[in-house]
């Protein structure tokens, strides 16, 4: 099989799963090299997945006439400039979430792409797996009826207590719905269809957070980003959702994603996880009962948004399934509950 060479940029947290999967599970794709800022961590890279080249820096990367895709794996913040480089060396770029810290950004990086017909996306990539998918066939094969709304909870105490360095989870390109909202609005997406409007509100509960990790231990740092975003959207469909995400909360006892419908209730899985459990609820049984999952990739599978965009590539095609098109979506649909919030305006989504 003809394999997509990939350059990764950044190996932080994020990349062991990547770095894994990549070259045990999807065989369309090759790591051909790797940089990092902090050399030390692309040379354990090399050794650990016996990849070929290690890059001084992300321009010699670019400049590799072997590299397909470039794989972004650096920090919010960081994506625009890295994206942008990587489009405009040539190279076809998928990035971790979300596309850019801005709007502005964003859609920047889209019209350079089309521009020099290339192809950006990235992740979540969760929702190509077996348990949001099995959610979507249950709902498009009537097993709650007609969806009429939509919750989605996402309740954390922040980073800082695990973390060897989350000081930028709280700068700009930062917060709860910029690092996991992605999870919880490409879902919504993937099973309602696109959002209309939003409105939100948001808030800075805590102005200083202290880290309590091992390496920065006791090292305050002082917060730029709500902590605290909740909001409401109408789809396109007309079914009315709600989410909440916060790093201020110790825990809650709400579900991560529920869909309700006019015949019944579907439990959906983390979505920031490939798998399950899924289970629906209907009158006539009067309890949730779990439904087998009817698809592949029930484990940790990221990098399979890559494996999918490799796919398009070698069949010369421009859609696939984690394309710019959803991921701009859900950047300006972020972007807009805080716009929402400082406005104390509905917001309409364009994308």
């Amino acid at each position: 099989m003809k394999t997509t060479k990939i350059g990764i940029v950044g190996i932080g947290d994020i990349s062991g799963i990547y770095l894994g999967n990549l070259t045990k599970k999807f065989n369309n794709l090759e790591i051909v090299g790797v940089c990092d800022l902090v050399r030390e961590k692309a040379e354990r890279a090399i050794e650990q997945y016996n990849i070929p080249k290690l890059y001084e820096d992300m321009h010699a990367l670019f400049e590799d006439p072997e590299v397909d895709i470039v794989l972004n794996l650096t920090r919010p913040y960081e994506h625009f400039e890295v994206s942008k480089a990587a489009l405009l060396a040539g190279k076809h770029v998928y990035s971790e979430k979300p596309l850019a810290a801005t709007l502005e950004e964003g859609k920047e990086l889209v019209e350079i792409a089309k521009e020099k017909n290339r192809l950006i996306g990235g992740a979540p990539d969760t929702f190509m797996g077996a348990g949001i998918q099995t959610c979507k066939k249950l709902i498009e094969d009537g097993y709650i009826g007609t969806p009429v709304g939509a919750s989605a909870f996402m309740v954390c105490r922040g980073h800082e207590s695990w973390h060897p360095d989350p000081e930028f989870y709280y700068k700009h390109g930062g917060g709860p719905m910029m690092d996991m909202g992605p999870y919880y609005l490409t879902a919504l997406v993937s099973l309602l269809g696109a959002i209309k409007k939003v409105s939100g509100m948001t808030k800075i509960s805590f102005p200083e957070r202290k880290i309590t990790s091992e390496n920065l231990y006791g090292k305050i740092i002082n917060v730029d980003v709500p902590t605290y975003v909740t909001g409401m959207m109408q789809f396109e469909s007309g079914a009315i959702g709600t989410i909440f995400t916060t790093f201020d909360v110790h825990t809650a006892n709400v579900p991560r994603i529920e869909i309700y419908g006019s015949e019944g209730t579907l439990s959906v899985p983390d979505p920031n996880t490939f798998g399950g459990p899924v289970s629906v609820y209907r009158p006539s049984k009067g309890e949730f009962l779990e439904i087998p999952l009817l698809f592949d990739y029930e484990d940790n599978s990221r990098g399979l948004g890559v494996s999918n965009m490799a796919d398009a590539l070698q069949h010369n095609q421009q859609d696939f399934k984690a394309s710019s098109q959803l991921t701009y979506h859900i950047l300006e649909t972020i972007i807009a509950f805080n716009t929402s919030s400082e406005t104390n305006k509905h917001i309409e989504i364009k994308s």
